[in-house]
């Protein structure tokens, strides 16, 4: 005989006024949380009640039912009505739709209040960012959508990118095959080959982070913190139809310009209409580019022209600032925080006073029409203009100069008069990176390369010697004893002179490098000092104490410095020889040595543009082996180069590497094993056996013949 299957009997679903319902004590909820009670009774008076309250009848002492009911699970639902109820917005009598259980039922108040909230499944994330693009697609705005679900519109505007990524990529999403954050990083990008192209390539990586991706969607944008950029102006850029993605997740620092071409286009036509502001100023030439090279102008004579004084109303406007900062300050003196309203006015009285030191230069006319200006972006992405080099071609010419033309005048004091008013001759150019290919043996390093390396160290190297006055006379000392007792450079009446040299081959951020800066700022410091003609000049040094003539002497001799490695001359010729290359490597590092010269304090780091870029992926392995150890190395060997050597970059970084042009001799070669505990200093700084002596330096080979 089988067994009759016994029949589910569901609760009976009334209608009960809301005076007749009251809270349960049985309730499992005590905590507040999710959407707040007001905002669930705004959306019941938009949307009605979506889901019935469950209810059980209030018995009395004889076990009869009162006409009441009591709410084990809805009670928010209840509290949301009870709030309309109060506002005059629903009646007191409204029938609300419930589950009546029975009185006698085996299931508690309790375990019906636990169940109706634990059982409740949440909506998949990729569910609701489509359904917020559904409303959208019904003609819901961001801001509409985000009232009606009681959520700030930027995340709406977060969950409509999201449901923008690429189809099967929030397949993928689905199936748990990619985390949240990973999805969140292909949102910067709204090209969905590429963003399906990027995640094909990581699923050969070992390394699948959210950066990683969005480094990889964004390597051929510019970042709207690059200076062209800013100067520019997204707005400028967007209006000329570029294209700027947005990361919504992370601080984006404004986001990246995707068309670099364009960008560039504007860059050189904002240039070009500056240039053309300034040629009617009169000068003689306009050099225009992004970026100028680091010496530039070393060749040009600098017009000394007098500062236009402040007018008697900027005079007053500088006056009142500075008495206002003063006042603040002292106000403030002992207050362990300002205020932000203070503290954001002693900022603009900082930025106004400062455009008071950078002012205008008034010229000579005859001197401004023999004169040129170079114009260029500065770092923080403003125009610069740098007035008044005059090239030595247009230099006035003296009586009895051979270079003098029929008609011309000129006399020991007195100069050619200027040549007829004529158009600015306005250049627009810039140097353009070079390309280097794959290889997969470990080739000694490109030449340009090691030049450009060389230049950085050797920059570096002035800056040191020129703050070390001991040791800067030891190496004049020294050239002179070469001179005196071998004889190696004969003629003049002293044959010690300072040769500036000039770098041919410099990366593009070396004249951005702290020591250039440092040895601008000590250069310019010494020239405002230095009288102009020859006679007080030779007054003024002998009046010098010993200290500060020290101090003249080291700057002086320090532009003597060269470290920079060259293609030797191996046939004779008037270059430097291949052994002279090697002597001078030689010396710089024992000048190096000497004044405790070390690149990475000289701010140095590898990066993608200065030396990772540039060599073949087994040097950047090699580079992150050694700073890291093998299994960082392994960590990125599968990587192709643009990728390798970005991620090269992010793992070298504070470890303090260098590549072997910027070491001395004796740290060359790294150790394999890590050094001992007690040693406090590197070994190229502690001196310790093994090194090469300083007076016969061994050479060590350091680029392809």
């Amino acid at each position: 005989m089988v067994k009759a299957v016994q029949k589910i009997i569901l609760s009976a679903s009334r209608d009960i006024p809301f005076h007749k319902l009251v809270l349960s004590q049985s309730n499992v909820r005590r905590l507040k949380s999710g959407v707040s009670i007001e905002d669930l009774a705004d959306d019941i008076a938009r949307r009605g009640l979506l889901q019935s309250l469950n209810v059980r009848p209030v018995l009395d002492a004889e076990g009869a039912e009162t006409g009441t009911f009591e709410i084990p699970a809805g009670g928010r639902r209840y509290r949301a009505l009870e709030r309309l109820v109060k506002q005059k917005r629903l009646s007191k009598t409204v029938p609300i739709p419930c589950i009546v259980r029975n009185p006698g039922a085996e299931i508690s108040a309790e375990e019906d209040s636990l169940a109706e909230n634990v059982q409740r499944v949440a909506l998949h994330p990729l569910d609701q960012f489509r359904a917020f693009k559904i409303l959208r697609d019904q003609g819901a705005g961001e801001e509409e959508i985000a009232a009606r679900f009681f959520v700030a519109t930027a995340v709406v505007k977060q969950r409509l990118r999201l449901a923008s990524v690429s189809e099967k990529l929030l397949g993928i999403y689905a199936e748990d095959g990619m985390t949240l954050e990973q999805l969140m990083a292909f949102t910067v990008t709204r090209d969905h080959a590429r963003q399906e192209q990027v995640w094909e390539a990581l699923q050969q990586s070992y390394n699948k982070e959210p950066y990683l991706i969005r480094r990889q969607l964004t390597e051929s944008a510019v970042r709207a913190s690059d200076r062209r950029a800013q100067f520019v102006g997204l707005d400028a850029y967007e209006a000329a139809g570029g294209m700027v993605l947005r990361d919504l997740f992370e601080e984006d620092g404004g986001g990246w310009l995707q068309d670099v071409a364009l960008l560039d286009s504007l860059v050189t036509e904002k240039l070009a209409m500056e240039a053309e502001k300034i040629a009617a100023e009169g000068w003689k030439w306009i050099e225009v580019a992004v970026d100028f090279r680091y010496g530039h102008a070393r060749h040009l004579r600098r017009l000394d022209g007098v500062e236009v004084e402040l007018t008697p109303d900027e005079q007053a406007t500088f006056d009142a600032l500075t008495a206002e900062q003063a006042k603040l300050e002292s106000e403030y003196e002992s207050a362990d925080e300002l205020p932000d309203e203070v503290d954001a006015r002693l900022g603009e009285i900082e930025e106004a006073l400062a455009a008071f030191d950078s002012r205008p230069v008034r010229y000579e006319p005859a001197e401004i029409a023999r004169a040129g200006v170079f114009v260029s972006i500065d770092a923080d992405g403003h125009l610069a203009a740098d007035r008044g080099y005059v090239r030595p071609e247009d230099e006035p010419k003296q009586v009895g100069s051979e270079d003098l033309q029929e008609g011309e005048i000129g006399g020991a004091d007195e100069t050619a008069p200027a040549a007829p008013a004529q158009r600015t001759v306005i250049t627009i150019g810039g140097d353009l990176p070079e390309e280097d290919g794959d290889d997969d043996a470990i080739k000694p390093l490109p030449e340009r390369l090691v030049s450009e390396l060389t230049a950085h160290r050797t920059l570096a190297l002035r800056d040191a010697v020129g703050n070390n006055p001991q040791v800067a006379l030891t190496a004049l000392l020294h050239k002179l004893c070469l001179d005196t007792f071998q004889h190696s450079a004969p003629g003049g009446c002293l044959e010690a002179s300072v040769r500036h040299v000039f770098f041919p081959a410099q990366a593009v951020d070396l004249k951005d490098s702290p020591s250039a800066k440092a040895v601008a700022d000590r250069h310019e410091a010494w020239k405002a000092e230095l009288p102009k003609d020859d006679h007080s000049l030779w007054d003024w040094l002998a009046a010098l104490d010993d200290g500060r003539r020290a101090a003249l002497l080291a700057h002086c001799v320090s532009f003597g410095v060269n470290a920079l490695y060259e293609k030797g001359d191996r046939y004779g010729g008037p270059d430097v020889s291949a052994h002279g290359v090697q002597q001078r490597i030689a010396q710089a590092d024992r000048l190096a040595r000497a004044v405790g010269l070390d690149m990475v304090e000289a701010g140095w780091r590898p990066t993608v543009d200065n030396y990772l870029g540039r060599v073949t992926k087994p040097r950047i392995l090699e580079a992150v082996r050694e700073a890291k150890g093998d299994q960082a190395a392994q960590l990125i060997d599968h990587l192709k180069k643009a990728e390798m050597a970005k991620e090269a970059e992010r793992l070298l970084g504070g470890t303090g590497w260098l590549p072997e042009p910027l070491r001395l001799a004796d740290s060359a070669d790294m150790p394999d094993t890590p050094a001992d505990p007690a040693e406090e200093l590197p070994a190229f700084l502690a001196g310790g056996e093994g090194g090469v002596a300083a007076d016969e330096p061994e050479p060590r080979p350091i680029a392809a013949d």
